[in-house]
């Protein structure tokens, strides 16, 4: 039996609210190391996340001993659409589109269709995506300590 390729999801939108709700949580700034090991992974990879956020005003970073990454602005200001621009507008869907018989009228048809489904989808879900702050999803969470990692 041939098993399908799977593609790794792209994760970088529920990394980043996951680490801004404990941001909003914490008593003081966290360390990009602190992140990495909440997310399950490395500090390099936290502070390349985060770098689009300071770029745009989100969060900024604090050096020295005491030093670590804060937020800058409220959660009430910050929309998913925000996360997705700051992180780099990953890709939303997976490419469903066959290009095996480009010349094929069958699949051009196919592909056109399902490209232009997908387009609309993906408008509908940033309209959303621009409605949604990152304190409703906030308030949804029920954290037993401010110092809950997961």
């Amino acid at each position: 039996m041939k098993w399908p390729i799977t593609m790794r999801t792209d994760s970088r939108i529920s990394r980043v609210l996951h680490a801004l709700i404990h941001m909003k949580q914490a008593e003081g700034p966290l360390t990009s190391e602190a992140l990495g090991d909440m997310l399950c992974t490395n500090a390099v990879v936290v502070r390349r996340l985060f770098g689009g956020l300071r770029d745009m005003g989100y969060v900024a970073s604090e050096k020295g001993h005491e030093g670590g990454w804060v937020l800058v602005r409220p959660l009430e200001e910050i929309t998913l659409l925000d996360v997705y621009r700051a992180v780099g507008e990953p890709r939303l869907f997976s490419d469903p589109v066959s290009e095996d018989h480009p010349k094929c009228l069958v699949e051009q048809a196919v592909n056109a269709h399902l490209s232009a489904v997908l387009s609309d989808a993906e408008t509908v879900l940033l309209k959303r995506f621009a409605k949604v702050t990152i304190a409703a999803l906030a308030r949804e969470v029920r954290l037993p300590t401010s110092r809950s990692k997961q």
